[in-house]
């Protein structure tokens, strides 16, 4: 199991979205899991805590999503992501910001964390019914600082 499977299973493990949680992607460089928390989790009341604490047990240093080093990062997510998919798109350093925003005009809420680590960068995102109905989805990107 790679360092970056072991840090996908911290993600969901710290979410219980484990079971049933899916690689969309793995291509040594790059993983991206997605899945649905198991528990009833309140996205706006319980959710910016556990982020923070999944930043301090994994010994993460939060990224402000907006910088020149969040845009070096999602650049390089974004480089990992062309080895395997063909995407006709430019990278946009902005994009966390424009799919929040899409994702909040259909009526979720939206939370994430950008960090990274001694030897990966993690983006988490969650999301879920505004007004706290259904269940909360989750997606975990997590690039290879070695690459």
């Amino acid at each position: 199991m790679s360092h970056l499977h072991k840090i996908a299973g911290r993600v969901m493990g710290e979410f219980n979205s484990f079971k049933g949680s899916r690689p969309a992607l793995d291509n040594g460089e790059l993983l991206v899991v997605r899945s649905v928390c198991q528990e009833n989790i309140d996205i706006h009341n319980e959710v910016d805590e556990k982020l923070d604490n999944l930043v301090k047990e994994l010994n993460g240093r939060e990224v402000n999503v907006v910088s020149d080093e969040a845009g070096k990062i999602i650049n390089k997510m974004d480089e990992q992501v062309r080895t395997t998919v063909k995407i006709n798109e430019t990278a946009d350093s902005n994009g966390v910001i424009r799919m929040a925003h899409d994702l909040e005009q259909m009526g979720l809420t939206v939370k994430y964390r950008l960090f990274r680590m001694e030897h990966a960068d993690v983006f988490v995102v969650l999301w879920k019914d505004k007004n706290n109905n259904g269940p909360c989805f989750i997606e975990t990107t997590i690039s290879d600082e070695y690459v």
